[in-house]
Order: structure tokens, then sequence, then C-alpha cells
């Protein structure tokens, strides 16, 4: 089997047993623990897009935890509005602040790959600002947005991990 046959059997079942478990019984608006099947595949990607090794893992998952951190302190921010800045202004301000936040930190070796700082952030923002009932980036629950992305980036960035070594399996 060619290496890109086997990497596309292995991504196809895993990316159907990802969608089943995050969609099945992780699944949204069952009132249990929730998972984001997109936020996992934007993971995967990432993964692979770093280069599918071991450091790849650790950026994936670091880079995209740290941004959905970040995401979540814009969007504590925004809905605080502790500047007191009126209308579009203050949004501005905070989402500039912290968007520094996420690119001056890549000196750091496992902050470095800036895109998946800013796919952690993407994702958190996006979710909890177009999301009817996503929760509050303060609560204590998979109703926050930052850990909802947090734990469908690290099984996802896993499931990545899996099917590039089953396909070097496959693929042999």
């Amino acid at each position: 089997m060619s290496k890109l046959t086997a990497l596309a059997v292995s991504i196809a079942v895993l990316g159907g047993v990802w969608a089943y478990i995050a969609l099945g019984p992780f699944g949204m608006g069952d009132g249990d623990a929730e998972l984001l099947v997109w936020v996992g595949f934007i993971a995967w990607g990432c993964y692979f897009a770093l280069g599918a090794d071991t450091a790849a893992l650790q950026k994936t998952i670091a880079g995209m935890v740290y941004g959905a951190i970040i995401a979540g302190v814009a969007l504590t921010l925004v809905g605080a509005n502790p500047l007191g800045l009126a209308g579009a202004v203050g949004p501005a301000i905070y989402i500039a602040a912290t968007v520094f936040l996420l690119v001056i930190i890549a000196n750091l070796p496992l902050l470095s790959a800036v895109p998946a700082n800013v796919y952690g952030y993407a994702a958190t923002a996006g979710y909890a600002l177009q999301t009817t009932g996503a929760g509050s980036p303060s609560a204590m629950d998979m109703t926050n947005p930052v850990l909802l992305v947090i734990v469908s980036t690290v099984l996802g960035a896993i499931f990545g991990m899996a099917s590039g070594k089953v396909a070097g399996m496959l693929g042999k």
C-alpha cells in the first residue's frame, strides 16, 4: 500500500472513530461532557503541519492550549470591560493586547508554532462568540469554552499522532 493510501485509510478510519466519540457519547447537547469534533480536526491537521512527530504533538497541544487560555482572557476582558471603554474600542483594545501575548511568547520553543497558538485562540473565541449557550470562560465545567477547546485539542492531536503511526504500519 502506498504511503498516501495508508495515510488516507488511517485518517478515514480514525477520523470516523473521533467523530463518533465527539458526536456520540460526548456529543453536544446530551448534558454530559461535550467535545468539539471540528477542534479535534484542527489539532489533528496542526500536528501534521508541524511535522507529525513528538515535537509536533507537544507544540500542537501546548500552542493550542495556550491560545485557548489567552482567548479566555480576552473573552473575560471583553465581558468585564475593566477600562470602561465605549463601543467597539474596548473589545478592540483587549483583543489587540491578548493577540500580542499570543505571538510574543514564540521565543519559547514549546510555544514557537504561532499558527498553533492562533488556532487555539480562534477556535475558543469563535465557539464562545458564535454558539448560543456557550458558557463563561470562568465556568468550572465543560460549558467553559476554554476547557472544551483544550480537551478537544488534546484528543484531536493524539488521534493525529495515532493516525500517523497506523499509516506507518499500513504503508510497510
